[in-house]
C-alpha cells in the first residue's frame, strides 16, 4: 500500500514533464501573409543555409530539452526514495544533471561559440 503514492507521484511528475516538453514547442499559428505582404527580397543561397542552421538549432534544443527532462526525472524518482542508498546515488546524479544542464545550456545560448571565438580570435 505504502508504493502506490510513489508510482502515482512519480508517474503525474512525468506525465507533467513530457507535457511541459512537448508543449514548449508549440506556439500560436503564423499569421497569413498576402502577396502583397511577402518579402521582396529573393531567396539566396546564404539566407536558405542561415534558416536551415537555425532550424537544426531549434530541433536540436528540443531534442536536448526532452532528453534533460529524462535525466531529471530518473534524478526526482530516485530522489523521494526510502531507499538510503537510493538517495545518495540521487544526490551524485543531482550534481551530475545539473552540470549537464548549465552545460547544454551554455552551448544552445552561445556561450560556448562565444568563448571559442574569443580564445581563437581575441576580439
Amino acid at each position: 500500500m505504502t508504493r502506490w503514492p510513489r508510482v502515482a507521484g512519480a508517474a503525474l511528475l512525468s506525465a507533467l514533464v513530457l507535457l511541459g516538453a512537448v508543449g514548449s514547442g508549440a506556439s500560436a499559428p503564423a499569421p497569413s501573409v498576402t502577396p502583397a505582404q511577402a518579402p521582396t527580397s529573393p531567396s539566396t543561397p546564404a539566407t536558405n543555409f542561415s534558416d536551415a542552421v537555425n532550424r537544426l538549432v531549434e530541433l536540436v534544443a528540443g531534442a536536448g530539452s526532452g532528453i534533460l527532462a529524462l535525466v531529471w526525472a530518473r534524478v526526482a524518482l530516485s530522489w523521494f526514495s526510502n531507499d538510503i542508498s537510493k538517495k545518495v546515488q540521487a544526490k551524485d546524479r543531482a550534481r551530475d544533471a545539473l552540470i549537464g544542464t548549465l552545460l547544454f545550456t551554455a552551448a544552445i545560448t552561445g556561450v560556448v561559440y562565444g568563448l571559442a571565438h574569443w580564445v581563437v580570435t581575441g576580439s
